[in-house]
């Protein structure tokens, strides 16, 4: 078995390391395609185990990138989403167990039939390849990916964030330590070992045709460099621009639960709300009591006029504002005519990502459910539920916004394509 790249910050070879990297890949992908689903279930549950043993260096190594971090004066909701915790190693080992339990998608056949002619033909699950993830400060998501890309049969090549180098080492070493523990190949899931942004533009290119797909993970900045280099496909991981509305049929109480959880259990996560719409008929019963909570909750509004008229500390809200994802204690509101109007201004400022309605009318919740065009429709639930372990996938790479192949969570059966197989007895085409 090869030994793992060390890091090559300022060695100057990084183009022969990044071919490398991708042949190391391509060679572990088929391995990986043909391995039994017992062996990457004991990988997996390796890995789960390293995560644990090794948690205390985890989280020195999360104690460097955090101090980097707040030198250099990033948001609170940035270092949130860089923090790590037993819990949160805890939640990471727990989410690789699940994924390990979940049905092995590899060589599932989903439809199959006969021919006029005797000949069977199956189409049957089978890995992409190699899947190239490029993400930001989230430093679970090399736990993550990892876990699901071996699961799905695939290789994987990791580039996380700089800001989180050090911790996302310290998990890819837990990682390469269960997958020995269970011979497979240390390159199944490889960690790019350095922070040159240039690594990025080589896996955008494909590192010689050895990456199949791209998942990019992280800003728009991030988000728009993939799309517009990537030379192999992508799922694209657009922002969290997400919408609660407050229909006329709401109760209260609920609604009030429901956007307090879904803006500030976790502002920095995709599926945080960004825009609050109340209907105009309940504006003058719900409007006042909802504003009223997140400014004590301590968010910031950008409202309209009717938002603005509430209270003294609501500030106008701007163009941009509707269709900022603020990652942030920061929300825009505003008062809409009826459903169709808070359906139009999703479809026109938002990202296709996750949008939810808080109604006891049912039909109104069909008509909502139906008619916005997001990877995720929630009724009566927090917008935070936007998030693969919470599916039940044990885990997510990310969620596409996109309508080709994936869309919604990431998960196992995401990772797969898929091909046909046919059997015959002879039989030739007239």
């Amino acid at each position: 078995m090869t030994a793992p790249l060390k890091s090559i910050e300022g060695t100057g070879d990084l183009t022969a390391v990044m071919a490398e990297i991708g042949r190391r890949a391509r060679a572990a992908a088929r391995v990986l395609a043909l391995a039994p689903a017992a062996q990457k279930k004991q990988a997996l549950a390796a890995m789960a185990a390293s995560l644990r043993v090794h948690s205390a260096r985890i989280l020195a190594a999360n104690a460097e990138d955090l101090a980097a971090a707040k030198a250099a004066g990033v948001a609170a909701s940035f270092i949130d989403r860089l923090t790590l915790n037993d819990a949160r190693i805890e939640s990471m080992a727990a989410g690789i167990e699940t994924v390990a339990a979940l049905r092995d998608p590899v060589g599932h056949v989903t439809e199959s039939w006969t021919r006029p002619n005797g000949m069977t033909i199956e189409r049957v699950r089978v890995p992409l390849g190699v899947i190239g993830i490029i993400y930001e400060s989230r430093p679970n998501v090399t736990a993550d990916a990892g876990a699901l890309c071996l699961k799905s049969g695939n290789a994987a090549i990791l580039r996380g964030g700089s800001d989180s180098t050090q911790s996302s080492r310290a998990i890819h070493a837990a990682l390469v330590e269960g997958l020995r523990a269970a011979g497979l190949p240390d390159a199944a899931i490889q960690l790019i070992p350095t922070r040159d942004r240039a690594a990025v533009g080589m896996m955008l290119a494909g590192l010689d045709g050895n990456i199949d797909v791209i998942v990019p993970r992280g800003g728009k900045s991030l988000v728009a460099r993939v799309q517009n280099e990537a030379r192999v496909p992508i799922f694209a991981h657009l922002d969290g621009n997400v919408h609660i509305y407050v229909d006329k049929a709401a109760d209260l109480a609920m609604a009030k639960t429901i956007v307090l959880n879904a803006k500030m259990r976790r502002t920095g996560v995709c599926g945080a709300v960004e825009t609050l719409l109340v209907d105009r008929a309940v504006a003058s019963a719900h409007l006042k009591p909802l504003v009223d909570m997140l400014l004590n909750a301590g968010c910031e509004i950008r409202g309209d006029k009717d938002v603005q008229a509430l209270d003294p500390r609501v500030k106008a809200v701007t163009e941009d504002d509707w269709r900022t994802e603020f990652l942030d204690a920061i929300i825009a509101v505003g008062v809409v005519d009826n459903i169709d109007a808070a359906i139009a201004h999703i479809e026109n400022h938002g990202s296709h990502h996750t949008d939810a309605i808080v109604t006891n009318d049912n039909s109104a919740a069909d008509k909502f459910l139906a008619q916005v065009d997001s990877a995720i429709v929630l009724h009566n639930a927090s917008t935070q539920f936007a998030d693969g372990g919470e599916f039940g996938f044990g885990a997510e790479i990310g969620i596409a916004t996109g309508r080709l192949h994936a869309r919604g969570p990431v998960g196992v059966d995401q990772l797969t394509t898929f091909k046909y197989r046919i059997r015959g007895n002879g039989q030739t085409r007239p």
